[in-house]
């Protein structure tokens, strides 16, 4: 039988390649809803080619355009956010969470709610609600799978039957385009300087945070939460050409490792099928063509915002750390702040900021709007120079 698929934020990087993937693979899968944020015309494109049950847009001024681009059609049409909510909730194998931002965390708790197989994109809901999250798991007999490569690859190569030999979990990192640069040389970095991933084709928030290397703060984070594993377990590694997406060490000393081309079609597709593979057009992985792979210790003196992360997660301020970059990666954007401004309010936020942890989604949601409020107004205070770091920091050698 086909397996029946939601995808929340379609539209988006991650969703336009998973949508790419459900058309090559027609026969196995039925697609039951699609939701979109603003592009309504790609949503449309999408709908008329997948032949969703249900699309929905997030915003509402969008819906009569949606509505008659999917004239003619069986589609049903909704917008508004309590509308992606109830897609989540449509009967479904698999639903991909892949909106951007704490925007998916009711759509994504309202899925593991309803027992359903969670293919994971939506780094907030595990960052800013990790705990919640895993309750409801547990209780609804739902199932996390990794869509990020690195948690993807974890998940490749961590035996559930041999867990408790692990030693260490190690992701890797590209560095993004600057770890080979000094502090000096960071202080003008542009947006578009920023955005220009060396390996992965990703939006701009996502490369912003491959830069400053944020996300692997916030990947160290989710590792915690998907593997029952504690910080002081989790490594990173710098590895520049993203061969090598993760790797589980046991106690015997082997290493396990997941490789391939740096093309999230591959992590897609395992988490769409899973457990069993289908086939992508993905470049195939060429060893004796790329002729050596190059690696780097990732020290957190050096790389500041892994030692954030941890900080984050033994005090209980992973939803600080998500929703101050979040509003500091937007203002950076915006050429609001400078680059290194982005690390430097993050940390300037967790110094600050008490939070009591959280019982239930609507809870979390209000500490993020407060944090996020809190940043905004650093943020406009600071604007002209953050100077929130000692200068014995740095980012990179």
């Amino acid at each position: 039988m086909k397996k029946k698929i939601t995808v929340l934020g379609s539209t988006g990087s991650i969703g336009k390649s998973t949508a790419d993937l459900l058309q090559l693979h027609n026969d196995r899968f039925d697609v039951v809803a699609l939701s979109g944020g603003e592009n309504v015309k790609e949503l449309i494109q999408q709908s008329l080619v997948l032949n969703p049950r249900l699309a929905v847009i997030k915003n509402p001024a969008l819906y009569k355009e949606l509505k008659e681009g999917l004239t003619g059609t069986n589609i049903e049409v909704a917008a508004g956010e309590e509308a992606i909510v109830q897609a989540a909730s449509l009967p479904a194998d698999t639903v991909v969470s892949a909106i951007l931002g704490t925007a998916g965390l009711l759509p994504t708790f309202e899925a593991i709610k309803q027992g359903k197989k969670v293919a994971l994109a939506n780094k907030e809901s595990l960052v800013a609600a990790g705990s919640i999250m895993l309750s409801a798991v547990k209780k609804s007999d739902a199932k996390f799978l990794p869509v990020d490569s690195e948690h993807n690859a974890i998940f490749q190569s961590l035996e559930e039957y041999n867990h408790k030999s692990v030693e260490k979990i190690i992701l890797t990192a590209s560095g993004g385009p600057f770890y080979k640069r000094s502090l000096d040389e960071l202080t003008d970095i542009t947006p578009e300087e920023a955005i220009k991933h060396p390996n992965w084709s990703m939006g701009a928030k996502i490369s912003v945070d491959s830069a400053t290397l944020m996300n692997k703060g916030l990947e160290l984070i989710e590792a915690h939460y998907f593997f029952n594993m504690p910080e002081s377990k989790i490594e990173v590694l710098i590895h520049p050409q993203s061969i090598i997406h993760s790797l589980v060490a046991y106690e015997d000393g082997s290493v396990l490792a997941q490789m391939g081309m740096p093309d999230m079609r591959t992590p897609i597709s395992y988490a769409l099928a899973w457990p069993e593979r289908i086939k992508t057009k993905v470049k195939r992985l060429s060893l004796a063509e790329l002729g050596s792979l190059t690696f780097f210790a990732a020290d957190d003196d050096r790389f500041v915002p892994l030692k954030l992360a941890r900080a984050a997660l033994r005090e209980g301020k992973t939803l600080v750390y998500n929703a101050a970059n979040e509003i500091a990666v937007e203002a950076f954007l915006k050429r609001q702040i400078s680059f290194l401004d982005i690390i430097k309010t993050v940390e300037k936020m967790m110094e600050t900021v008490q939070l009591n942890s959280p019982s239930s989604i609507e809870e979390v949601q209000e500490q993020d709007r407060m944090v996020r409020q809190k940043t905004k107004e650093v943020i406009l205070v600071n604007a002209s120079s953050i100077h929130l770091l000692s200068d014995h920091i740095k980012l990179a050698s």
